[in-house]
């Protein structure tokens, strides 16, 4: 069982009592492509440690029997309250859906049997339906916005007697209804609340995680330059998450970051802020600063706009150590980008791909298909634009429909177009399909390109069963991730066994 425990008391507190004792415990079990550290569960558990909480953390990916796993931490923590940190609400995927939320049910229901202390939802996927997953699990509360703020002070006020309920970030069912205590909280990169050491976002994984199992899987260690997102993309839930308005961390703390993370044995690094390049100058800055600090480090973003992709960028990304990079792109139809707010252009889709060529970085193709605005003459063109503009040697990865997730503009779309009667919430995962399109002819049209492109992965790839073992085998003869560089190479060997890679 992975149970990490922190330090019995924080330094420097100021706390009068011995302060609550908390059980964070990361739900997430989701491995395809490859298995995500939980880094806000690290960061989340480090900050109520500071705060003066006693603090231990569960993870449960590679849990064979996670209720048992949770009963067992709960029999030998005996906490005071319980955060459940989850990640995924479903896997995204319109043709072969999952619900992961539901894995939620058996844990809380374990949960109920073994305690009566607080349980308090925290997570991405808490932060895109609060009310929806307090409903459907029966949890006390929910944390929005920035987690090492929100738990710690809950805790504070366990401690200290006062209501929970005054806690800045807490929402909770009321009367049926969903409360909220006050707007979420958010604090800046550079402030001594989010690492005194960096000025960056990073915790001491090895402290919390069974690192080995993480590494077989070729799973990089995730790190955030910023936060915040003012981009208006119709499907995007990262300006609920993390606020409208960019927080900057230092380029010399990432750098710093980055190097004590290579220094602990962490050489595969992601930074995955949801766009890398923007603001431009920041990432400039960033790459500069890493380029100067020695740390021995393999760096990778799949988070890049084309907007602001530019032959100095790249060239700083490669002094800094970057091995491969993404694209995010969607389409190169102007028709689909206006529509999905996507704030570029194809024509900055196509000059982003000259500058790719000229750079060495391995680069993948990110592109959702079938979203608003899009046509059979659309998706020509996308096709047209990556089988003319891609290098061979790049790797372009597909899914087709685009889920809704509620309070977005898509989510209005989808309703004002009938995609969503009938649909009750969409905690159950409700995906939009241009009225334009049909679905058959859309698969079997993305399904001919890739059969004669075997640089092209899609969703439907990136589950298949065999890839874990795959992923394992390719760890011990010295792999290093990113795992897509090597698609042209796997469907060709898969191709040996079955036509329909």
């Amino acid at each position: 069982m992975t149970l990490r425990v922190g330090a019995r008391r924080g330094i420097g507190s100021g706390m009068k009592g011995p302060g609550m004792k908390a059980l964070i415990v990361s739900t997430n079990r989701y491995r395809n492509p490859a298995p995500v550290m939980p880094v806000g569960a690290c960061l989340v558990a480090e900050a109520a440690e500071r705060a003066g909480h006693r603090v231990a953390l569960l993870d449960l990916m590679f849990e064979r029997d996670p209720v048992r796993a949770l009963e067992s931490a709960l029999d030998r923590e005996r906490p005071d309250v319980i955060g459940l940190s989850v990640r995924n609400i479903d896997n995204n995927d319109a043709q072969h859906p999952r619900n992961l939320y539901e894995e939620l049910a058996p844990l809380m229901a374990s949960l109920r049997r073994k305690t009566l202390a607080p349980v308090v939802l925290g997570g991405a996927a808490v932060g895109v339906m609060p009310e929806a997953l307090l409903r459907y699990t029966g949890a006390s509360w929910a944390s929005l916005g920035d987690g090492e703020v929100v738990f710690p002070a809950l805790l504070d006020a366990l401690d200290a007697g006062r209501r929970a309920q005054e806690t800045p970030g807490l929402a909770w069912l009321e009367d049926g209804a969903l409360v909220r205590s006050c707007s979420a909280p958010h604090f800046a990169l550079s402030s001594p609340k989010s690492d005194r050491k960096n000025g960056c976002t990073v915790p001491d994984y090895a402290r919390w995680l069974r690192l080995s199992s993480y590494r077989s899987l070729l799973t990089t260690a995730a790190v955030q330059t910023k936060r915040g997102c003012p981009f208006e993309c119709v499907y995007c839930t990262y300006a609920a998450l993390e606020g409208p308005t960019y927080r900057l961390a230092e380029p010399e703390g990432v750098a710093r970051a980055v190097r004590s993370l290579a220094a602990a044995g962490l050489r595969d690094i992601e930074f995955v802020d949801n766009v890398f390049n923007s603001p431009r100058d920041h990432a400039q800055a960033v790459c500069e600063a890493l380029a100067r600090e020695y740390h021995g480090a393999r760096l990778q973003s799949h988070d890049l706009s084309p907007r602001f992709l530019d032959d100095e960028l790249l060239s700083a990304m490669e002094a800094a150590g970057f091995v491969a990079m993404g694209v995010t792109i969607e389409s190169a139809a102007d028709a689909v980008l206006a529509r999905m707010r996507k704030g570029f252009t194809a024509g900055d889709v196509r000059r982003a791909a000259e500058v790719v060529r000229r750079h060495r970085i391995p680069c993948l193709w990110i592109l959702l298909f079938g979203g608003p605005g899009e046509t059979e003459a659309t998706v020509r063109e996308t096709l047209d634009f990556l089988h003319r503009s891609v290098r061979p040697q790049d790797v372009v990865f597909y899914n087709w429909r685009v889920r809704v997730y509620p309070g977005t503009e898509l989510e209005r779309m989808a309703r004002a177009e009938g995609m969503l009667d009938g649909c009750d919430g969409l905690l159950k995962p409700a995906f939009y399909f241009s009225p334009g399109m049909d679905p058959v002819r859309l698969d079997e049209t993305l399904r001919r390109f890739a059969a004669s492109h075997l640089n092209c992965a899609s969703m439907e790839s990136a589950s298949l069963p065999l890839l874990p073992m795959i992923q394992r085998a390719a760890a011990r003869f010295g792999a290093r991730p990113p795992m897509w560089r090597h698609t042209r190479l796997l469907r060709r060997t898969l191709r040996m066994f079955s036509r329909r890679f």
